[in-house]
């Protein structure tokens, strides 16, 4: 089967930075699954693997007009620390998430005070041109209950 429109891709990555640093990586744990062509990855991820199948192994390279877009400067906002997740202490530099109206949002603490924090709203990857080292695992029809919930389900994907 081949990937498109409402089929559940599982797969491993490895994400580097223009300067071939890694940033992050399946390696060693889960894969990730998610259901292609209802936004769950960036645009450039989605449309390098359309078309590949179970087996493929690819690089992608994705600019920011398709990832995560441009940095927007002073997009600093002031928010109370109880309201940052993903770490008990906070210091400048570090990434946390916010949930917002729009969903969860990462942010980067650009200064911490003792109940407010001020943070960068840029997703931590604006502006930057991502190199993704993809190999493709198994790719499925999606259920209608993933369909209905817009993400996939099992190993490596929602867990209800």
């Amino acid at each position: 089967m081949i990937v498109a429109k409402d089929t559940v891709v599982q797969l491993h990555y490895t994400l580097k930075d223009a300067d071939g640093k890694q940033i992050e990586s399946t390696a060693g744990h889960d894969p990730i699954a998610y259901l292609q062509g209802h936004n769950n990855m960036i645009p450039g991820f989605e449309e390098a693997v359309e078309g590949k199948q179970a087996g493929d192994k690819l690089e992608i390279t994705v600019t920011p007009e398709n990832g995560y877009g441009h940095r927007v400067e002073g997009s600093v906002q002031r928010v109370p620390v109880k309201h940052l997740q993903g770490s008990k202490k906070w210091s400048k530099g570090m990434v946390a998430s916010v949930h917002t109206d729009q969903g969860e949002r990462q942010v980067t603490i650009v200064k911490v005070g003792r109940f407010m924090a001020d943070v960068d709203t840029n997703h931590p990857f604006a502006g930057k041109t991502l190199h993704f080292d993809v190999e493709i695992l198994d790719v499925r029809t999606a259920t209608a209950e993933e369909l209905d919930h817009g993400h996939a389900h099992g190993i490596g994907g929602h867990q209800h």
